[in-house]
């Protein structure tokens, strides 16, 4: 999927259950996304909902575009997957995701722990305004809701 040697902090131990995602993760990548993301399908415009909701072409350029995955994984299987992408000078997080059956269970607080270490950079994730549940996890996790205004200064950079 990508080099990650010059753009994250990567060393990790073999048995650690957050590694980052290899190009054979990909199906379940995208399975995971789409599973996952049926819990906003309430909360995302109607005309921004697909079915699928990442499309395996959109979910390939993303990763083209710099996106790199990182995957929770027991007993061999991938249960979450989180991207990293640097921007400018900054590194968003992208496509948080568990799948339905194992949320709540700790796998995203865990995941989002170990990218936090991953750089140096400030890191901003963005998620949908109504997805209450999901702007929730993250200020557990010490992210704050900025502004409108803020968020495009900071997008700016």
């Amino acid at each position: 999927m990508a080099n990650l040697s010059d753009r994250f902090n990567v060393p990790l131990a073999d048995s650690d259950p957050i590694q980052p995602c290899a190009p054979d993760d990909f199906e379940a990548i995208y399975e995971i996304i789409n599973d996952a993301a049926q819990a906003y399908r309430k909360v995302i415009p109607s005309d921004r909902w697909n079915e699928p909701y990442m499309p395996r072409e959109e979910l390939r350029e993303e990763i083209e575009t710099g996106v790199v995955f990182w995957g929770y994984r027991e007993k061999g299987q991938l249960l979450g997957v989180m991207g990293l992408q640097p921007v400018r000078d900054v590194t968003l997080i992208r496509h948080s995701y568990v799948r339905a059956a194992r949320r709540s269970q700790g796998i995203g607080g865990k995941l989002l722990s170990q990218l936090k270490v991953q750089t140096d950079r400030p890191l901003l994730v963005g998620t949908w305004a109504a997805a209450v549940w999901a702007i929730r996890f993250y200020e557990k996790h010490g992210f704050r809701l900025v502004s409108p205004n803020e968020k495009n200064r900071l997008l700016r950079k």
